[in-house]
């Protein structure tokens, strides 16, 4: 990739004989959204600390837009908006005063600020709170104002760190647009760490599963749904009104398809697991030969499939040979 925005070259940290994280190479370009997938004390917080240079790496380098978090902390700091997972506010002041208030400790004219701090309101959509005291701002408000409060001094990345936390599924829907918005309106690269499977998936462009201190697995959705499940990255099952005549024949005109890599037949049901979404020509197919078609349901693989896979093909047995577990067993089925 090409002048990345955040590069991480054999990042490594250690504590002791721990090493918390194990030689992290990762690349973000402008205008990204990536998502990095984990499991609590699976490395991802002590990686954006060595982001933002508060933590000093034991190897390796993280560069922000070009400059050495390490070396060059403050300058880093200038480029980059962080929200932790919990945001905090005066709560004596109102969610105006606190923006410009943070507008102000960065280095922004008090005119200039006001004026920054009233447009991210409504472009939050917390227009019509911006005199109400943070005291009674409920926990998805106060992510929104925090993200605010990040994009105030216009940083070119901003790193969320578990941003979602006890916001109610509308909230969090509604949040995770906001992200996708500003990031295609303003140009902005994103950094989401989370362990919620789904809420990534909607977001970002690319994902890494991370666990153990390492990246175990990194692209977008297709890459990694196209190399664990090289025979099928979508499925369309169709259900037919009347049973299949002669089901043979209709079978070996089915697999001539383009991207059909398994079949499954039944009276009334006809399952196509395939490299593409070819669900109009399977749909076309059935139609041309006269039969009635009562459902159609077609599945993607998901992030929930790739995690769930991988770490199938990546067991490990403990010493009491215990049924073998993955990195992430039971932790995603809360």
């Amino acid at each position: 990739m090409e002048n990345p925005v955040i590069d991480l070259k054999g990042l490594t940290k250690c504590y002791g004989s721990l090493k918390a994280v194990d030689n992290l190479n990762l690349t973000i370009g402008k205008g990204e959204i990536f998502g990095l997938l984990g499991p609590n004390g699976a490395g991802k917080t002590t990686s954006i600390l060595m982001m933002l240079g508060l933590t000093e790496p034991t190897s390796g380098k993280a560069l922000i837009c070009g400059v050495d978090a390490t070396t060059h902390p403050i300058a880093v700091k200038r480029k980059v908006g962080y929200m932790p997972d919990s945001v905090g506010f005066y709560d004596s002041m109102t969610a105006l005063e606190n923006l410009v208030y943070t507008g102000k400790l960065n280095g922004i004219p008090d005119h200039e600020a006001n004026t920054r701090a009233l447009d991210l309101m409504n472009a939050i959509g917390l227009g019509a709170a911006i005199h109400k005291r943070t005291s009674v701002f409920s926990r998805g408000m106060k992510q929104r104002l925090g993200l605010a409060e990040v994009l105030i001094k216009r940083p070119e990345v901003i790193i969320l760190d578990e941003p979602t936390l006890g916001i109610d599924p509308a909230g969090v829907r509604e949040f995770l647009a906001l992200i996708r918005q500003l990031s295609r309106d303003q140009g902005l690269t994103v950094l989401l760490s989370s362990h919620h499977l789904h809420q990534v998936q909607q977001v970002c462009d690319r994902v890494g599963i991370f666990a153990g201190g390492k990246m175990q697995l990194e692209g977008n959705i297709s890459q990694l749904s196209q190399s664990l499940f090289a025979h099928e990255t979508y499925s369309v099952t169709i259900t037919l009104k009347d049973p299949l005549q002669s089901p043979w024949q209709h079978e070996a005109e089915l697999r001539e398809m383009k991207d059909v890599t398994q079949l499954d037949m039944a009276e009334t049901l006809v399952t196509v697991a395939c490299l593409s979404d070819i669900t109009p020509d399977i749909v076309r197919f059935f139609v041309k030969k006269g039969l009635d078609i009562t459902g159609v349901q077609k599945k993607e693989i998901g992030l929930d499939e790739i995690y769930q896979k991988y770490f199938e093909n990546n067991l490990t047995e403990d010493s009491t040979n215990e049924k073998p577990r993955g990195i992430f067993h039971g932790y995603f089925k809360k």
